[in-house]
């Protein structure tokens, strides 16, 4: 049997692909099935047909797996925030720990590597401290709007203020609540879709990249349970989002600051050319563990706060400090980790590229009266092998792209006894520890779930340098 594309076929899934999807064989192809688990039987259309494998989406479950569970969020299978609400949080679990040990040993040829039990998350709904949702000037209906008599065919698709549909740039869903982040959130995002909807302000054209209206970024405190809003917006219209702020503040009792970022540039990334502090401090104030961060509407912090406090935690176990040791800290930040390893350390010297991470950063330290924690701002490739430092330990976070091949020749040069790499991509994970194996034994791998309901897992691994015999010989 040939499968073409358009095909609709019946099929028993019988694995987990990395990426999210389900996987089975038909026809003497791989075909990867999106909206389906092991154990499900399901009548798919195929969307991508290739010489090796196919690709497909689930229409109808026939059988479902038992493995599944109703997804309680309205949005489940039209929006990409969470994919994988429909599988029980243990097989999620489960998964995501075979997709590292499998990176590992398929991408990056390395087998025999201990990878523990991830680590579950405390809270698997109401845990993201951080949405984006997109403004659009067309709503994208749920496919039981399109058929269901009792909505009214005069139904107003012309705003969107949401999440994405997945694979798509211009497909917005009209979103009033979103189960992954707190649920004053959710207020904020409905009372500012209704502010935007009947202000005289157009909605941003994602297409013909016309309008104002463009994003709502939402920050959420844990320790104080206060709200950052940024407002980003394709000019600026000062008594519009003055009036808007105040509305804010009377209609949602933990709105601590709002900021208006403002871009008129075409690219879609929530990020202003310049900010505006409306109301408030401009930032929020948070807590990791005993130490006390001020997070700006554009600086990085992890997104699952208590799921940080774990993963640092399993970086300090890694990094097995006593105290005399002197730490480099890759791609560090805000510098959260170096932070977080300041008190076990002798010294901690952090490097990172973007200028305002840095100010961050230091800003930070003296907020935390830490001494013995430094920052270089610069491209890595550069300062790492400029550094006239010997590590003895070596932290690496790098982005979801891993790292350059130069920035591993230098850290090989440096030769720190032991690195802790923290990843949130196995695929590069994977490639990177196998162009470190050389010299280096990877020694444990310890994954640490921050996304429930995605397939996306971090994982932070520990690197031992190899022995030498009196030849220079690794052994």
């Amino acid at each position: 049997m040939v499968i073409k594309k358009r095909d609709e076929i019946e099929l028993e899934i019988t694995g987990m692909a990395f990426g999210g999807r389900g996987i089975t064989r038909h026809a003497g192809l791989a075909v990867f099935v999106d909206g389906a688990v092991p154990g499900d039987k399901v009548l798919a259309r195929i969307i991508k047909k290739k010489k090796s494998y196919a690709e497909a989406r689930a229409l109808v479950i026939i059988s479902p797996s038992s493995d599944r569970v109703d997804p309680p969020c309205p949005y489940s299978g039209s929006c990409g925030g969470c994919k994988w609400q429909f599988l029980s949080y243990g097989k999620q679990l489960e998964y995501k720990r075979q997709h590292v040990a499998e990176a590992i040993e398929r991408i990056g040829g390395i087998s025999g590597v201990p990878v523990h039990p991830v680590i579950g998350s405390e809270k698997i709904f109401g845990y993201r401290n951080k949405m984006e949702f997109s403004c659009a000037d067309r709503r994208w209906l749920l496919p039981h709007e399109l058929g269901d008599p009792d909505i009214p065919p005069n139904i107003p698709i012309d705003f969107a203020l949401g999440l994405h549909v997945p694979g798509t740039f211009h497909k917005v869903l009209d979103m009033d609540a979103c189960l992954i982040m707190p649920d004053s959130g959710s207020h904020i995002l409905k009372q500012a879709g209704e502010w935007m909807k009947t202000s005289d302000l157009p909605p941003y054209g994602l297409r013909t990249q016309i309008g104002f209206w463009r994003f709502l970024m939402l920050r959420h405190s844990v320790a104080e349970d206060s709200w950052l809003v940024n407002i980003v917006t394709a000019s600026e219209e000062k008594a519009e989002i003055e009036a808007f702020a105040r509305q804010l503040y009377e209609s949602c009792d933990n709105v601590a600051t709002v900021v208006n970022n403002v871009t008129s540039r075409k690219s879609s990334v929530a990020i202003g050319e310049y900010e505006r502090v409306i109301t408030g401090p401009g930032v929020l104030s948070e807590k990791l563990g005993k130490y006390h961060f001020d997070i700006s509407a554009n600086s990085f912090f992890q997104t699952n706060t208590r799921g940080a406090e774990k993963l640092y935690d399993i970086v300090a176990k890694f990094a097995e400090l006593t105290g005399v040791e002197t730490v480099v800290d890759l791609y560090c930040g805000t510098g959260t980790i170096a932070i977080w390893l300041s008190e076990l350390a002798a010294s901690v010297v952090g490097i990172e590229i973007n200028e305002s991470a840095v100010s961050d950063a230091m800003q930070n330290c003296e907020k935390n009266g830490i001494e013995n924690c430094r920052f270089i701002c610069g491209d890595i490739r550069e300062v790492i092998s400029g550094l006239s430092i010997h590590p003895d330990v070596m932290i690496i976070d790098p982005p979801r792209s891993g790292m350059h091949k130069d920035v591993v020749n230098a850290i090989l040069s440096l030769a720190p006894a032991r690195i802790v790499y923290v990843s949130c991509n196995p695929a590069t994970l994977a490639r990177d520890v196998e162009l470190l194996a050389e010299s280096y034994d990877i020694a444990e791998i310890q994954p640490v779930d921050m996304f429930p309901h995605t397939f996306h897992i971090e994982a932070v691994a520990r690197l031992e340098k190899k022995k030498e015999d009196k030849h220079g010989n690794f052994i």
